[in-house]
């Protein structure tokens, strides 16, 4: 079976920041995707690499209890200087991180041109407030930063904060509510809508998906982002993730959201996350995150 041909101007920018995480090894996510030929099979340019600059620290910042609260803030305005231009070019932005903290630069891009939705697809609901979380991970606290909830070096840049606002938001596919209530992360707000992974299988991957994407089309935005963080699949087929759990979407239930989401004709970028090449023994997740993002892509849409 062939696969077909974009229709879309796709822009690769490589980001990978491992700031928001203790552990390493998802730096590797853009050489692994990129490795299975991304960029040849969706007819993407090259648009560069947003280099971390600094090393990375363990330890946690005492004013806002983060660890490298002060790298993601320098990072996150590298980010949107790399995202804007593409943005401005027409181009749709690929950015493959990385841990999830990239939401910020990509949110702060946005902010900068108008009103934009987030279609946050992710394992986790990634709302923890610094006090709670164990390891002070922003990628575990990045839905929370990009609504504007947490420590003001890392929600509030260029006096644009929220970057995202809550209400445009929505929080897709999570299944940590054991965890949330363990460790006490503050709750979602009722006004970010939310489908975790017991809601979705109740109504259907494609129900969900459509209400989603209607909720981040509304046409007061100028269109809306969606990040994919690799732990939102199924643990069978990506166990190449830090934080593991059982069950999550299939990569052909990913694919559908991320179809739909694309032709809406809404949609203007796309992030990838938390693929883990060093955890991915013998390579077959990162394939499997590759086939389902060009298998997702490869479709006509419309171009920004």
């Amino acid at each position: 079976m062939h696969e077909q041909v974009p229709t879309a101007r796709y822009a690769i920018l490589e980001a990978p920041s491992t700031f928001g995480l203790r552990s390493s090894g998802v730096e590797q996510l853009p050489a692994v995707l990129l490795g299975h030929g991304l960029a040849q099979r969706l007819r993407a340019r090259g648009a560069g690499h947003v280099e971390p600059g600094v090393p990375r620290s363990p330890d946690r910042d005492p004013e806002t209890k983060v660890m490298n609260a002060a790298a993601i803030a320098s990072y996150t305005r590298k980010l949107a200087d790399a995202v804007g231009p593409l943005l401005s070019d027409g181009e749709f932005p690929i950015v493959l991180g990385g841990d999830c903290s990239i939401v910020l630069g990509t949110a702060l891009a946005l902010h900068r041109r108008g009103r934009y939705g987030l279609l946050f697809i992710d394992g986790q609901a990634d709302f923890f407030q610094p006090e709670a979380d164990p390891y002070g991970e922003a990628a575990s606290m990045d839905l929370a930063f990009v609504t504007g909830h947490g420590p003001r070096l890392l929600i509030d840049f260029e006096g644009r904060s929220p970057l995202i606002k809550p209400t445009d938001a929505v929080a897709f596919g999570f299944r940590d509510a054991e965890d949330q209530a363990e460790y006490g992360s503050q709750p979602l707000p009722k006004e970010l809508r939310s489908y975790d992974l017991p809601t979705i299988r109740k109504i259907g991957i494609t129900a969900a998906a459509r209400e989603a994407i209607a909720h981040v089309s509304r046409a007061e935005l100028d269109g809306f982002w969606i990040h994919v963080d690799a732990d939102c699949l199924d643990d069978a087929v990506m166990p190449a993730v830090d934080f593991r759990l059982p069950g999550g979407l299939q990569p052909e239930e990913l694919a559908t959201v991320l179809t739909m989401a694309l032709a809406s004709g809404r949609a203007v970028g796309l992030e990838v996350t938390i693929y883990n090449a060093a955890l991915d023994t013998d390579g077959r997740a990162g394939k499997v995150l590759a086939d389902l993002l060009v298998n997702a892509l490869a479709r006509p849409v419309a171009s920004g």
